[in-house]
């Protein structure tokens, strides 16, 4: 599948790196929005211009009647005017050869009506095939704060103390789709957390949170880049910009709004109903190396957190406390997130018991008391001891109470990582939030903040992981299917007749991509039956055949563990009947009957096409309850082998492949290798494929066979068509 195109960050860099900005629709009324924008911008370290024919000057600044009259092109033109104007304002920027533009005015595609959403297409249209940038409509506007260039029209912000803070603590990238809620992020400036650039893309008519991520990938201010998302037209796009910034060294953390996810009500599979676009986001942004955050409010704590460590000595974390119960929480939150506290041995299990008194606790966690913290010797050599150790990626500090004394102490911790090249997370346990000592931790270069245990556990294993998966981010794995076969497989879905194809020819498809499926026999009356049955012998299946139905088990299309040519032929007869009766429109073309295969352990594995995503791949528990358990991971296809053992390593059931029941532990990598192909042909496909079904997929060992399949055809422009519906 060819990567989705992104744009390149050079052709954004007039636009978010201006030096020279002109605001069409500046204004004497400082309430106004270019009013408010000439005192965001008011200084601006390059050239400012203002544009209303209705003025000479402003405040003493000339004001120009158009943006041809300007004496030179500018970089960043910021629209403050109402809709009706907005469009041919675009086509002079475009005109005098402008470097980007930044709409504000809201009235657009986010109302619903479809006039202004003709608008909007049409300026975007227009900005595309100009190659002019065009943020927005209805956006914020973005500030880049190494130009002092606040190009917003919303206060609220402390733009004077983001301006002044030096460079190297500027070292968070904010993009957001939500102008609102990126001010509230960018406002975590009061907190003594920075950024080098907040970016807001509105509407994302034209320049997404995909195209203003890939800018800070190659912005040298940024060090980690943090999203808000609520959706891409495109999300490819957005694995794509991971891997970059992953390939870069530079963390991209992403918070996913609009997470809930309809079921596919039509939907002829399983896997039509249970690959959601939420899971395939999360699959897809793991598997570039991007971290995604549940929860709004851990955003900034972990990307704060993010732009202070290197890489992690070990995964493992030691908890220093004063208090008996905050040991305790901290214990129970690193347990719920995975992260290892190693007992101490050696010399940090020395240290710790020649200065930790009895009523303490010398292990990990660690109860140090108040007596080991206020005495700073003590202190120093625990805090040295533990740091010197690389069982430990980092100490974890719970810090229950705001006092003005902590500050010698918060001064010697920093010291402390610092000289050990690593970090101390400190967990605020008081409810005087912004009480002495937590603007110190936070512009602490060693040290970071964290108001809860469950973040700050949470962190740490996002970090360990996101150091463990930046060698694969850059995999490029080779098809492991023949360009011959994509060929030939499209050349009969191309000719196929009707929307459904039925077990026999699917599994016959799928084959053709090395895909291992059971042999049949298809048999049309009783006589017939009875004859396969006699020369096939042993124990048998028999299903019913018939492209008018999916789900063969709930019309009673499904017999198991026939012996003997008669027993084979009374259950045609008794299947045709329990057929017919429930689905009395459906054509039956008689049964196929195959060997019974040994009980092992039964996956699905399918795709279907989404919308933005395109064919998505499925792997979950199968059999006949998949959806009852509903133990299921998605990613956008194609996977290669590796990717694929990762999304089996997710499922909850996973420890079944290892055994159960006296079974075989499954093959995994076998087992990979043919979700793989799965997925490839999903891929190749997904321009008339709209679901598939393996299932179930029988896996006993290295022998792994799909004892049914089925395939359902639609094109993309159908599921848009039903989906907008």
């Amino acid at each position: 599948m060819t990567p989705p195109r992104l744009r390149p960050s050079a052709q954004l860099d007039r636009l978010f790196n201006p030096r020279s900005i002109a605001i069409v629709g500046a204004s004497a009324n400082a309430s106004s929005f270019g009013g408010r924008f000439m005192q965001n911008l008011s200084g601006f370290d390059g050239s400012l211009y203002l544009v209303n024919p209705r003025y000479d000057e402003i405040g003493g600044v000339p004001c120009h009647a158009a943006l041809a009259d300007l004496p030179e092109v500018p970089d960043c033109v910021l629209v403050a005017t109402g809709l009706s104007m907005v469009e041919a304002i675009v086509e002079e920027a475009i005109a005098v050869g402008a470097g980007g533009v930044v709409l504000i005015a809201s009235g657009f595609a986010e109302t619903g009506d479809a006039e202004t959403a003709a608008v909007q297409h049409r300026i975007a249209t227009r900005a595309r095939e100009s190659g002019m940038p065009l943020v927005g409509p209805n956006t914020i506007g973005f500030v880049n704060f190494a130009s002092r260039g606040g190009a917003t029209f919303l206060t609220g912000l402390d733009l004077e103390k983001g301006f002044d803070t030096p460079a190297e603590r500027r070292a968070i990238g904010l993009v957001s789709q939500s102008g609102a809620l990126g001010l509230s992020l960018a406002q975590s400036m009061n907190r003594e957390i920075f950024f080098s650039h907040v970016l807001s893309c509105g509407n994302s008519a034209d320049v997404d949170v995909a195209d203003c991520a890939n800018f800070l990938v190659d912005d040298p201010g940024c060090k980690v880049i943090v999203c808000l998302l609520e959706g891409l037209a495109d999300p490819r796009r957005m694995e794509e910009v991971c891997r970059r910034a992953t390939l870069a060294g530079k963390p991209l953390i992403l918070c996913k709004m609009a997470r809930g996810t309809s079921g596919a009500e039509a939907a002829a599979s399983h896997t039509g109903s249970l690959a959601g676009s939420q899971v395939a986001y999360r699959s897809m942004i793991d598997r570039a190396g991007g971290i995604m955050v549940d929860d709004f409010e851990d955003l900034l704590e972990i990307a704060a957190f993010f732009s202070k460590v290197g890489a992690p000595s070990s995964d493992g974390s030691m908890v220093i406390a004063t208090s008996g119960g905050a040991a305790i929480m901290a214990a129970d939150a690193a347990e719920t997130a995975g992260v290892p506290l190693p007992q101490p041995d050696g010399a940090v299990l020395a240290t710790l018991a020649e200065h930790i008194p009895s009523f303490g606790a010398v292990r990990n966690p660690a109860d140090v008391t108040a007596e080991v913290v206020n005495n700073m010797a003590s202190l120093t050599a625990c805090v040295e001891t533990v740091l010197a150790d690389n069982s430990y990626g980092l100490i974890v500090i719970p810090h229950p109470l705001a006092y003005d004394t902590a500050t010698p102490r918060i001064q010697l911790l920093d010291e402390l990582a610092g000289k050990a090249g690593k970090v101390i997370a400190m967990v605020w346990l008081s409810g005087w939030l912004e009480g002495p000592g937590a603007a110190e931790i936070e512009t602490s270069r060693n040290l970071a903040l964290f108001r809860s245990n469950a973040t700050c556990f949470t962190a740490i294993r996002l970090w360990a992981d996101w150091h463990r998966r930046r060698s694969a981010a850059a995999e490029q794995a080779p098809r492991l299917v023949e360009e011959a076969a994509r060929s030939a497989v499209a050349g009969k879905l191309a000719a196929w007749g009707s929307s459904t194809i039925p077990e026999r020819e699917a599994k016959a498809l799928l084959a053709s991509y090395g895909v291992p499926v059971t042999g049949d026999r298809r048999a049309a009356s009783a006589e017939e039956v009875r004859s396969a049955a006699a020369e096939m012998g042993g124990r048998l299946v028999m299903k019913i055949d018939s492209p008018d139905i999916a789900h063969k088990t709930e019309v009673g299309g499904i017999a198991l563990g026939l012996q003997g040519a008669e027993a084979a032929a009374a259950a045609y007869e008794k299947m045709v009947l329990a057929v017919r009766t429930a689905a009395p429109s459906a054509r039956i073309d008689g049964v196929i009957l195959q060997h019974m295969v040994p009980e092992g352990l039964e996956i699905v594995v399918g795709a279907r096409v989404d919308p933005a995503f395109g064919p998505l791949v499925l792997v979950g528990l199968g059999g006949v309850l998949v959806e009852l358990m509903a133990d299921s991971v998605t990613a956008p296809a194609p996977v290669s082998a590796s990717q694929a053992e990762a999304m089996l390593a997710r499922l909850r059931g996973a420890s079944l492949l290892d055994g159960f029941r006296g079974q075989p532990a499954v093959d995994r990598r076998a087992l990979s290798e043919i979700i793989a192909r799965v997925s490839e042909f999903a891929a190749d496909h997904g321009d008339v494929l709209a679901e598939m079904d393996v299932n179930p997929l029988i896996c006993r060992g290295a022998e792994i066979i799909a004892a049914d399949a089925l395939l359902v055809l639609g094109t993309r422009e159908a599921e848009d068509a039903a989906t907008s519906a």
